[in-house]
């Protein structure tokens, strides 16, 4: 899994690529609880190039809407691999979450 953090003013942008597992979740955990205790107004996770997310990875994007919510920031997803968007319809995610298909439609 590769991660790279961009931060602006009002927003944390999160862009993960390759697999959220087991192995790889504890790391974006961190990373996400970091940006939550900076308190942004927002907080993006971009799926985009994530080609596996299994339910440890689900946990720690559970989590950080949860640590969101409390915080009053607001939490993004931008996914649009149909096997990372099929998790979250499986799970009913997809009706919790704000997923995007892309920035450029969460900007809009």
């Amino acid at each position: 899994m590769q991660l790279t953090v961009e931060r602006t003013e009002n927003r944390f942008y999160v862009s993960v690529a390759g697999e959220v597992d087991l192995a790889t979740a504890p790391e974006l955990d961190t990373v996400l609880l970091a940006a939550i205790v900076n308190q942004p107004q927002e907080i993006v996770i971009d799926l985009t190039d994530v080609s596996f997310l299994d339910s440890t990875g689900l946990g720690v994007i559970v989590r950080a809407l949860k640590r969101t919510r409390e915080r009053g920031t607001s939490l993004n997803i931008i996914a649009s691999n149909e096997r990372v968007l099929k998790v979250f319809a499986i799970t009913g995610l997809d009706t919790v979450l704000s997923i995007h298909p892309t920035l450029a439609a969460l900007d809009s």
